[in-house]
């Protein structure tokens, strides 16, 4: 008994060590000394701040029109669904010790953005801004920020330079905007060394962006009007492992000669196009969603990776594919046995 509580004890110490690391730097205990000994106690009487969670300030929800003045000791400020319209530099003045800012689903536009107001959080994680009046990308930024969220507002320029400085960005979310191909230029990824996800889906895009960053694992387009893939473009990715293009104007010719046969690519999503045939894969791709296309029979001999890769030590043994859909289009039957054949891991298969 005294071993397996022991054991129990043991895992669940290993669980929050990892849980713990992933999230060191916005929840790491608060020095202090970095404690304001003049505002301890201080609360903006239009939020709440709870006993419990002293570097937290809770104001969403409130109908607030102006940002209230932000305590030194807080880390965490939450500001969704008011009506703030502006962000200005004053309030967030003794606020050096913020990780994290929520001011979702405001009125806020660029011109309410005070040149400064958000570079000089020098230790700025998480910046919230989805679902306001955004017409571009907001500059300056903290060279500290991870996670940039801008989801729903009415972006479409994205002035030069912008990301040139935020080499610790790993995520940049900027779905649901009003992005056109001219918004980009060949270094407007410039700088995004550490960005891993980027997520453009629900815009206006004819074209795949140009020149992503090196170390792009995660890239979602679904929702544009994207025509066709650039030869080699997923050169310039080597680490892209899942890739979403549902709901755009693919066809099989402006698609790449060797089509998505990516190494790194694991999950690959191409539902609602216009493909008429399989498009080649690689050996390690894991799930593939190819319903709602045109797509008219499944030829075996041409879908079945051939070239298998042995990495170190492990042995590839086949195709790693386990999940593939192929409804919605105009196959007819029968389905080749030989599908079965191929793909020896496949464990759902729908049509």
């Amino acid at each position: 008994m005294a071993t397996a509580i022991c054991l129990m004890l043991g895992v669940l110490l290993t669980a929050d060590t990892v849980w713990t690391q992933s999230v060191r730097q916005a929840y790491e205990v608060l020095d202090p000394e970095d404690w304001d000994v003049h505002d301890d106690f201080y609360c903006p009487r239009e939020c709440f701040c709870p006993p419990s969670f002293p570097t937290a300030l809770y104001c969403e929800n409130r109908g607030l029109r102006e940002i209230p003045a932000i305590p030194s000791r807080i880390w965490y400020l939450y500001l969704e669904n008011n009506q703030i319209e502006t962000i200005p530099e004053k309030p967030f003045e003794n606020a050096t010790q913020l990780r994290w800012i929520n001011l979702n689903k405001n009125k806020i536009t660029n011109y309410g953005i005070e040149k400064g107001a958000l570079s000089q959080l020098k230790k700025l994680l998480f910046l919230f801004l989805e679902d306001n009046e955004l017409e571009e990308v907001p500059s300056p930024l903290p060279r500290s920020l991870e996670q940039l969220q801008l989801a729903r507002n009415k972006v479409s320029r994205i002035p030069q330079g912008t990301f040139s400085n935020l080499e610790n960005l790993t995520l940049l979310d900027l779905q649901h905007n009003k992005l056109l191909d001219n918004a980009f230029q060949r270094d407007t990824f410039k700088g995004l060394k550490n960005l891993m996800q980027l997520n453009m889906a629900k815009n206006a895009l004819r074209s795949m962006p140009p020149r992503l960053p090196a170390n792009t694992m995660q890239l979602f387009l679904d929702n544009n009007s994207i025509e066709a893939i650039p030869e080699n473009y997923f050169n310039v990715i080597p680490k892209v492992a899942f890739l979403r293009l549902n709901h755009n104007k693919l066809t099989d010719v402006g698609l790449p000669s060797r089509g998505f046969d990516v190494s790194s690519i694991l999950d690959l999503q191409l539902s609602h196009n216009q493909l008429t045939s399989f498009p080649r894969i690689n050996a390690n791709l894991q799930h593939l969603h190819l319903d709602h296309n045109k797509i008219k029979n499944v030829n075996i001999s041409v879908i079945c990776p051939t070239t298998l890769r042995a990495e170190q030590d492990a042995f590839i043994h086949g195709p790693q594919l386990s999940y593939l859909r192929l409804d919605g289009n105009e196959i007819k039957p029968p389905i080749p046995i030989d599908i079965v054949t191929c793909f020896k891991l496949l464990q759902a298969f729908i049509i």
